[in-house]
C-alpha cells in the first residue's frame, strides 16, 4: 500500500461509532491502521472525490496538471479524477500529484445504459461515479470500461447494470450531482424511484455506496438533498461531500459554457438551461467546504472517511511485459545471446574485437535488467517482416545499440559509425529503450500490426491513443459557431488564425487584433473579444481521442486491467485510451510500428530495377559515397529525394556540399527546428566553407566535436560532453538530457548544472571553459537531433537518391505508386522527371492498370506509364474492371468499354475529358460525345447493343480542345499533366512583360532586380522563421524560391493565400550556390488550372 502524503486524511480508528465505510484495504494495511489509532479532527481535511478534466472531452475545462496545481494551492492532500467513460487524464493527474506530494485517487463517471427497449444512451444519460477502492477495483473499472465501449458508436460508450455487477468488486458508488442516476430518478419518479434506485445500487455494489450531496446556491438542489439525507438514513448509508468539479478555478465557467454549448451541437445563446446558472464546480478549499456544509458535518467526514478507504494509484499499476517462448533449455538471455551472436557473424563485416566488447558489454547489462525478452520480442517482429517480403529498419536511439545491429534490428552499424550506446540503454534510467521500427505504409504495416494481435491475443496488445486537441483552425472555427457568427465569417477567421501564422494565442494581444481585424471584424466589439478570449483559452485542450500513428503496446496477460480498451475506428484494432507519453511515464512497454511512405517507394522500385534493368540491388549494401549520387545532392536536385527535398534543404545542400554519407547524416539533423532555433546552423556552415576557425571550448571536447566542427548537433554529442569533461556515467549524461528536455524543472536543472561545474572543476577546467560548456549544453539540450536517428535517415535518404539517379523510371513509378508522400505533389513529381528526361505516358484504357506501371518502349528503355488511380471520380473497383476487361481483348469502342467494364456515365465522362479514350481513335470532346450518347435510353426497335454501335458511328460535331483546353482538363481530373506545363502557354505573353522563366535566375548575378511567374506549389511559413514566407513556384523550366519578408506578407496576404498562380518582383540572392528571389512585389497570374499545392507551417 502506497504511504499517504503529507496532510492526507487519517484513516478512522476502530473505536467509538461503528463506521459505514467498510474496509477495503489488505488486511496487513488495516492492522498498521489499528496499531496507530488517529481519531477524526473536528475539522477533517477535504479531498475532492468528484472532479472531471478537459478528458472528459467537451465537459471538464481544466487539464489534469491545472487540477493538481489549483488543489496544491487550495492545499488539499489529495483528489479523485472522474472523467467520463475513462481514465485518459489518470497518467497526467498522477505525474502531477506525485511531484506536488498530493494523492491521485482513481475513478470515472460511467455512462448508464438504459434497459433494453428504451431510449439509448445520448448526452444525457445519467453518469455514475465510481471510485477505485483497490487493485482489483482499478482492474475491474478498466474492464468495464472496455465492455461499455465495445460494439458502440465513438463516444457513444455505455454501461447496464449486468455489466456493472459483474464488474462491482473494488468499486465505490457515488450518486452522483445533478447528473447522476439518483437526482434522475428522484427528479423523475419522486421518493419511491429515488429509493428503488438507491436499493438496486446497494444490490450491486454491497457495502460501497455513498449517497453524495453537492451545495452549488442553487433552491431546487437543497430539496434534493434533503431528500437524499433522508433517504440515506433510512438505508443507512453514508454521505460524503463533494463538488462536483468541471474546473480548476471559477474564471473558466465561461471556457465550460463554451465546451457545454460545442458538446451539445448548439451555440451559447440557445444552449439556455444547459448551462449552468452559477460558476460554483470549481475547486474549493477545506474551509470553504466546511462553511457550505457547516449543517451536515457527517458529509464531510464521510468524505474524509472514504478518501482514506481508497487505497489505490497509478504505482500499484501491475503491468508485466510478456514473456517471450524460448526452446527448452534455453532462458530469454541465453537465447539473446545465441542468436545475437548469430547475426553478428554475418552482419558485422568484419567481426572485429571492438564489435565484440561492444556486443559483450550490452549483452551482460541486458542481462542485468532482465530486459532480454523485449529484445527477442522485437527481433520477432523484425523476423516476421523479413519471411515476409516487408522492408523493414529500426530508427531512433536503438540505431545506437551493437545488439540491434546485429539482430537486424537496425540498418546502421553503431561501433563503425562510433555512436553511444548509453543514448539508448543505461542502468540509471529506469525505463524501458524505445525501439522504433519503419515500415511500408499501408497494407505491409497493418499486416505487421495484425500480427502483433494474432501473436498476443485480443486483450494483450492495442494501439497507443493520440490525444487529438483543439488548434488555431479547429478552435476558431467552432468558436466562431458557439458564438454565433455567420459560417463565412467562421471560415475566414479560421483561415486568419489557422493560415501561416505565428503562435497568436501566446504572443502579442495587438498581433491577435491585427488578425481579427483584417478578418473584417472589429476588435473592441464585446462578441468578438469574447471570441479572442475563448479562441486562447480552447487552445490545446483535447477534443476526442484518436489513435497513434503506430505505437503499440503488449502486456502479459489481460491489457484491459492496465488500461481500458476502446475500438478504434479502422476495422481490426483497438486503442488503449492513454497516449505514448502516458505510457512512458508508468512504464508500459511501447513499440512503434511506423509507416514510411518512402520505404513503400523502395520496396516497390528495386524489383522494377531487377525486372526491366537486370540490375540486382540490395539495399544493405549499395555502392558508397557514390560521386554521381553526391554531384545531384550538392546540385540540390533532390526532388522526391527522402528528408532533403524541402525548401531549407534545397537552400542549405550547396552550401554544406556533401561528399560522403556521414555529411548526409549531418545534413539530415542539421535543418530542423531545434539546431535552427539553437543558433547551430550559421556557425556550422561558416566553419564548413572555412569562414570561420573550428573551435572548441576545450581541448577535451575535441574527439567528440570534430566531426561536427566543433558545432554540438547530436545528443550523442551532449552525452559525451558530460561524460568526459564532468565524469558523468552513461546513465547520468542520459539523465542530464532528460533533465533538459521539453519538460524542464528548474530545480533540476539547477542541480545538474551544479554537479556539471563540480566535475568539470575536479578535472581542472577553468571557470570560462566550464561556463562555455554548460550554457552550450543548456541550450542545446532542447534542439540536439539523434545522431543515431540522423543516420537511420540518412541510409533511405541515400537509396532514395541513388534510384533517382542512376534508375529514374523505376524510382518514379514507385514514388507515385506510394503518394502520398514527400513534400511535393505527383504533378510536381511528373514535371521533375521529366525534366531528366524520364518518359512519362498519359492515361489511357487500353495501357493504364489502376497502379502506374514500367512500360517499355520500342526504341528501347522504359517509360512510366499513369495508372486510373490519379483520375478523380473513377472508382477503384471501375479502374481494375477495365483492366480485367481488356484482358479479353481490345476494347473496339467506348460503348464497348462501358458494358464491359460497366462503367457509370460520370465515369465515361472523367475518362473522356483526360484523354484516356484516345486509342480508341477519339479526340477528348469526340469521346464526350459519344459517352453522352451511348448512355441515352435505346430507342424503339434497337437493342442497347445496336443503339451503341449508332452512337459510336455518329461523328461529333464539337472541335477538339485546344492546347491550353487540355492542359486544363489534365489538372481537373488527374491533377496533373504529361503534356505542356500550364506556364509554357503563358509565355509569350510573360516574356513580352520582362517575366523570365525559373532556370534563368541561376545565371543571373546577385542583387539584380527580375521578375519571374510560376504556379504556386508550396507555401510555408515556419514557426523558427520570424514571421517569413517562403513560396517555391513552379513553371516549365524548373522551381524558383521566392521568398516574403512579414511586413509584405501582412500587406498581400489574402492574394498569397487564394491564388494558385503569382508574378514576383524581387532581388536575387545569392548565397554559397543557392539562388533565391526576395520578393518586393507581388501580382496574380490568372489563367492557371488548379495546380495543386502543399501550404503547411
Amino acid at each position: 500500500m502506497a504511504a499517504a502524503p503529507p496532510g492526507a486524511p487519517p484513516r478512522p480508528s476502530d473505536g467509538g461509532k461503528p463506521s459505514l465505510f467498510p474496509d477495503t484495504r489488505p488486511e496487513k494495511a488495516q492492522r498498521r491502521s489499528r496499531a496507530r489509532p488517529s481519531p477524526l479532527p473536528a475539522t477533517p481535511p477535504y479531498v475532492e472525490l468528484h472532479a472531471a478534466s478537459a478528458f472528459s472531452f467537451l465537459d471538464g475545462a481544466s487539464l489534469p496538471e491545472d487540477l493538481v496545481a489549483r488543489a496544491a494551492e487550495l492545499e488539499l492532500p489529495g483528489l479523485a479524477l472522474l472523467d467520463r467513460n475513462g481514465v485518459h487524464g489518470l497518467p497526467r493527474l498522477h505525474q502531477a500529484a506525485r511531484r506536488a506530494g498530493l494523492r491521485a485517487l482513481a475513478g470515472s463517471e460511467v455512462v448508464l445504459a438504459g434497459e433494453p427497449g428504451t431510449t439509448p444512451p445520448g448526452p444525457f444519460s445519467p453518469r455514475l461515479p465510481l471510485l477505485v477502492a483497490n487493485a482489483a477495483g482499478y482492474r475491474n473499472l478498466c474492464r468495464l470500461l472496455t465492455v461499455a465501449a465495445r460494439g458502440r458508436k465513438k463516444g457513444e460508450a455505455a454501461a447496464d447494470w449486468e455489466q456493472l455487477a459483474a464488474h462491482a468488486g473494488g468499486l465505490w458508488a457515488l450518486t452522483g450531482g445533478s447528473e447522476g442516476p439518483l437526482s434522475r430518478a428522484l427528479a423523475t419518479g419522486g421518493l419511491d424511484a429515488a429509493r428503488a434506485l438507491l436499493e438496486r445500487l446497494v444490490a450491486t455494489f454491497p457495502g460501497r455506496v455513498a449517497v453524495e450531496l453537492q451545495r452549488h446556491g442553487r433552491r431546487e438542489e437543497e430539496h434534493r438533498n434533503r431528500a437524499l439525507v433522508d433517504l440515506a438514513r433510512r438505508l443507512r448509508l453514508p454521505l460524503v461531500a463533494t463538488n462536483g468539479v468541471r474546473y480548476a478555478r471559477a474564471e473558466e465557467k465561461p471556457l465550460h459554457d463554451l465546451l457545454t454549448a460545442l458538446r451539445h451541437h448548439t451555440s451559447l445563446d440557445a444552449a439556455g438551461r444547459l448551462l449552468a446558472a452559477h460558476r460554483e464546480r470549481h475547486l474549493k478549499s477545506a474551509t470553504e467546504m466546511a462553511r457550505r456544509f457547516h449543517d451536515l458535518p457527517a458529509a464531510l467526514a464521510g468524505t474524509a472517511e472514504l478518501a482514506a478507504r481508497l487505497d489505490f494509484t497509478l504505482t500499484d499499476l501491475g503491468y508485466r511485459f510478456p514473456e517471450y517462448p524460448v526452446p527448452p533449455g534455453e532462458s530469454a538471455s541465453s537465447w539473446l545471446r545465441r542468436v545475437t551472436w548469430e547475426g553478428a557473424r554475418s552482419r558485422f563485416r568484419p567481426l572485429t574485437t571492438r564489435a565484440q566488447a561492444q556486443l559483450e558489454r550490452e549483452l551482460a547489462l541486458i542481462e542485468k535488467l532482465d530486459l532480454a525478452g523485449y529484445f527477442l520480442i522485437v527481433w520477432d517482429l523484425v523476423t516476421f517482416c523479413r519471411r515476409e517480403g516487408i522492408l523493414c529498419q529500426g530508427r531512433g536511439s536503438a540505431a545506437n545499440s551493437a545488439v540491434c545491429y546485429a539482430l537486424a534490428i537496425t540498418a546502421v552499424d553503431p561501433v563503425k559509425m562510433g555512436l553511444l550506446f548509453e543514448r539508448f540503454l543505461s542502468e540509471e534510467r529506469g525505463e524501458w529503450p524505445d525501439i522504433d521500427l519503419d515500415l511500408p505504409s499501408g497494407a505491409p504495416r497493418e499486416r505487421v500490426i495484425q500480427h502483433v494481435y494474432a501473436r498476443y491475443g485480443p486483450h494483450g496488445a492495442a494501439m497507443t491513443a493520440n490525444v487529438i486537441t483543439y488548434r488555431d483552425r479547429s478552435a476558431a472555427r467552432e468558436v466562431a459557431r458557439a458564438l454565433g457568427f455567420a459560417p463565412e465569417q467562421g471560415e475566414r477567421l479560421a483561415r486568419r488564425l489557422g493560415s501561416f501564422r505565428r503562435d497568436l494565442a501566446r504572443g502579442e494581444p495587438r498581433e491577435l487584433a491585427a488578425e481579427l481585424t483584417a478578418a473584417g471584424l472589429d476588435p473592441a466589439a464585446t462578441r468578438v473579444r469574447h471570441f479572442a478570449a475563448l479562441w486562447q483559452q480552447i487552445q490545446n485542450l483535447p477534443r476526442h481521442l484518436g489513435q497513434h500513428s503506430g505505437g503499440m503496446v503488449i502486456a502479459a496477460g489481460r491489457l484491459d486491467e492496465i488500461v481500458p480498451l476502446e475500438p478504434a475506428a479502422m476495422p481490426g484494432r483497438v486503442v488503449i485510451q492513454w497516449d505514448k507519453d502516458d505510457c512512458a511515464d508508468l512504464g508500459i512497454l511501447k513499440v512503434d510500428l511506423l509507416g514510411l511512405g518512402m520505404l513503400n517507394a523502395l520496396a516497390e522500385a528495386i524489383p522494377l530495377v531487377r525486372e526491366h534493368e537486370k540490375v540486382h540491388l540490395d539495399l544493405a549494401h549499395l555502392p558508397p559515397d557514390d560521386a554521381e549520387v553526391f554531384a545531384m545532392l550538392r546540385a540540390a536536385d533532390t526532388v522526391g529525394v527522402f528528408q532533403v527535398e524541402s525548401r531549407a534543404q534545397m537552400a542549405s545542400l550547396p552550401r554544406h556540399a556533401p561528399r560522403r554519407f556521414y555529411d548526409l547524416v549531418v545534413q539530415v539533423a542539421i535543418i530542423r527546428p531545434g539546431p535552427i532555433v539553437g543558433g547551430m546552423v550559421h556557425p556550422f556552415f561558416e566553419r564548413r566553407l572555412g569562414r570561420a576557425p573550428v573551435e572548441y571550448p576545450h581541448p577535451s571536447l575535441a574527439p567528440i566535436l570534430a566531426r561536427t566542427l566543433g558545432v554540438p548537433l547530436f545528443q550523442e554529442q551532449l552525452l559525451r560532453i558530460a561524460m568526459v569533461a564532468a565524469g558523468f556515467t552513461g546513465g547520468e549524461a542520459e539523465e542530464l538530457r532528460r533533465a533538459m528536455g521539453h519538460k524542464r524543472s528548474v530545480a533540476r536543472m539547477r542541480a545538474i548544472e551544479a554537479r556539471l561545474r563540480a566535475g568539470m572543476a575536479a578535472r581542472g577546467i577553468g571557470a570560462e571553459a566550464r561556463e562555455q560548456i554548460v550554457q552550450a549544453i543548456t541550450s542545446f539540450a532542447l534542439y540536439g537531433f539523434p545522431e543515431s536517428h540522423a543516420a537511420s535517415f540518412a541510409l533511405i535518404a541515400y537509396a532514395s537518391a541513388y534510384l533517382k539517379r542512376h534508375h529514374p523510371v523505376a524510382f518514379l513509378v514507385a514514388l507515385l505508386n506510394s503518394w502520398p508522400l514527400g513534400f511535393y505533389h505527383p504533378a510536381t513529381l511528373v514535371q521533375d522527371a521529366r525534366r531528366h528526361g524520364v518518359r512519362v505516358l498519359p492515361i489511357d484504357v487500353h495501357a493504364s492498370g489502376w497502379r502506374c506501371r514500367w512500360e517499355a518502349l520500342p526504341e528501347g528503355g522504359g517509360a512510366c506509364r499513369l495508372g486510373l488511380r490519379f483520375l478523380a471520380g473513377l472508382r477503384r473497383e471501375a479502374g481494375e474492371a477495365i483492366a480485367r476487361a481488356r484482358r479479353e481483348g481490345p476494347f473496339r469502342s467506348l460503348d464497348d468499354l462501358r458494358r464491359r467494364a460497366r462503367l457509370r456515365a460520370d465515369e465515361l465522362d472523367t475518362l473522356a475529358t483526360a484523354g484516356a479514350l484516345a486509342s480508341l481513335g477519339l479526340t477528348r470532346r469526340g469521346a464526350l460525345w459519344q459517352a453522352a450518347l451511348a448512355v441515352r435510353p435505346a430507342p424503339p426497335l434497337f437493342t442497347a447493343e445496336t443503339a451503341g454501335e449508332a452512337a459510336a458511328a455518329a461523328p461529333s460535331p464539337l472541335p477538339e480542345m485546344s492546347p491550353r483546353e487540355r492542359t486544363a482538363a489534365d489538372f481537373a481530373t488527374a491533377g496533373l499533366t504529361t503534356g505542356r506545363h500550364p506556364l509554357a502557354h503563358l509565355r509569350p505573353g510573360l516574356a513580352a512583360r520582362g517575366i523570365v522563366p525559373a532556370a534563368a535566375l541561376a545565371r543571373l548575378p546577385h542583387g539584380e532586380r527580375v521578375r519571374t511567374a510560376g504556379a504556386v506549389i508550396v507555401r510555408q511559413r515556419p514557426g523558427t522563421a520570424k514571421g517569413v514566407l517562403f513560396l517555391a513556384l513552379e513553371d516549365e523550366t524548373g522551381i524558383a524560391q521566392a521568398i516574403v519578408q512579414p511586413r509584405l506578407f501582412r500587406a498581400v496576404r489574402e492574394r498569397l493565400t487564394g491564388t494558385r498562380g503569382l508574378v514576383v518582383e524581387g532581388i536575387v540572392e545569392r548565397r554559397d550556390g543557392a539562388v533565391s528571389l526576395r520578393a518586393e512585389r507581388l501580382w496574380p497570374l490568372p489563367g492557371l488550372p488548379p495546380v495543386p499545392s502543399h501550404d503547411f507551417r
